[in-house]
């Protein structure tokens, strides 16, 4: 599970972000009706979805991308070599663009709580570090400083010869990448962690993990699609061969042709059953995206996953976007981080205060986050979505769009 997520330096986030998924002390009336949006663990409360709301350009999907890069850099740097140039963008204004990005996330794997950072520049690795809570108390693991002279330092019987990985370590790498490529236990249990449990994406539909999820929840797929007030009564999958050009032979020949497998989804309608649609050309985009999404988030649901998603609700009537959140919100250990612009879901019968997280754009540029949960004075009895729109909250749009206003940009 994910207990922490904090960003420094990345696009437009300037100073240090944190997302929370470790619940506030709420014992509201509310807080308790809402019970089921929150699990325990170690006697503490995790929140099960965290939601971003805000403008656009404020930074909602400069938070999803910081996440996604700091875990393709987990598990892709051991293949870096030195002509690497990171791919991202530190922050361009007060000389933010020499100073190193950090990013750090806290989470629990076999029961353990983990803390691992790391901080680079573009062009090199500065600083990682990884901690651990095996009996409730923060230990080292190991850390890492290039600035120093001798930049490692590692509690001994943790990690088997680690001398051996950081001659293998260099500064495009992050030790714990190249730990886990040379067979390091520890390594590679946290490696899997991000791989496999740390979702960032949804599944490609064309792919193994589609067609194996697809067989797995078939069945749970078509119950959702019903509560959803599609008429789809079955879904079938099948496998076409379809010819694609090959690629160039030689500079300037004719490409040739290869023949390649394609998985297409058929959809069957209660109003004629033997009549087959194809789900990619012939379903609304509403349909697909929703497929689309239980394809992955069944295997997060049922087997206790996190998930990041950015913009998770496009082409959704809102019915689905809540079917999606109550859908986690029902499971046991699961979660979900979003983005939305859907202001509906900005409801105090849905989310406890904590989970509704604000993103606005500072005056300076930067990217600020903070909670619902921080405006002491508003109440769960009100009604956030309206507060939210009428400006209470700042982060929502300011636009002039009166018809005079209008009129006066046409006539300029």
């Amino acid at each position: 599970m994910l207990l922490k997520i904090e960003l420094e330096n990345f696009f437009s986030i300037k100073e240090k972000v944190c997302i929370d998924f470790r619940a506030a002390g709420m014992n509201s009336a509310k807080a308790r009706e809402l019970s089921d949006n929150v699990f325990e663990w170690n006697g503490a409360k995790i929140l099960k979805c965290v939601g971003l709301f805000g403008p656009n350009a404020s930074g909602k999907s400069n938070i999803v991308k910081a996440i996604q890069f700091c875990c393709f850099m987990i598990i892709e740097s051991h293949t870096h070599n030195e002509g690497t140039i990171f791919n991202f963008q530190p922050f361009k204004f007060d000389g933010y663009d020499q100073k190193p990005s950090r990013f750090l996330v806290d989470f629990v794997c076999d029961d353990i709580e983990y803390e691992y950072s790391f901080s680079l520049t573009r062009t090199k690795i500065v600083t990682e570090s990884l901690y651990h809570y095996p009996n409730g108390k923060r230990a080292k693991i190991y850390t890492r400083d290039e600035n120093l002279e001798e930049p490692y330092s590692f509690s001994p019987g943790i990690i088997a010869k680690p001398k051996d990985i950081v001659l293998n370590t260099s500064q495009k790498n992050l030790f714990l990448s190249r730990a886990s490529s040379m067979n390091r236990e520890l390594a590679q249990k946290l490696y899997k962690y991000f791989l496999e449990t740390f979702l960032l994406r949804m599944v490609e539909i064309n792919s193994i993990t589609a067609e194996q999820n697809f067989n797995q929840y078939k069945k749970v797929i078509l119950e959702a699609l019903s509560v959803c007030d599609t008429d789809i009564c079955d879904i079938n999958a099948r496998h076409d061969k379809v010819s694609v050009p090959a690629g160039f032979p030689f500079p300037g020949g004719q490409p040739g042709m290869q023949m390649v497998d394609i998985l297409r989804f058929q959809t069957t309608h209660t109003l004629a059953k033997n009549v087959t649609f194809d789900m990619d050309a012939e379903e609304s985009s509403g349909t697909r995206n929703m497929f689309a999404i239980l394809l992955r988030l069944l295997d997060v649901v049922k087997n206790k996953k996190s998930w990041m998603l950015d913009e998770f609700d496009a082409n959704l009537h809102s019915r689905l976007s809540e079917f999606i959140i109550d859908l986690v919100h029902a499971s046991e250990r699961s979660q979900l981080l979003f983005t939305s612009h859907n202001t509906n879901l900005i409801s105090m019968n849905r989310f406890r205060k904590d989970q509704i997280v604000l993103v606005q754009k500072k005056k300076d540029g930067s990217t600020e986050v903070y909670t619902l949960y921080d405006f002491k004075d508003f109440r769960e009895t009100m009604d956030a979505e309206k507060g939210y729109l009428q400006g209470r909250f700042d982060a929502v749009p300011i636009v002039d769009t009166s018809v005079a206003r209008l009129k006066q940009l046409l006539e300029d």
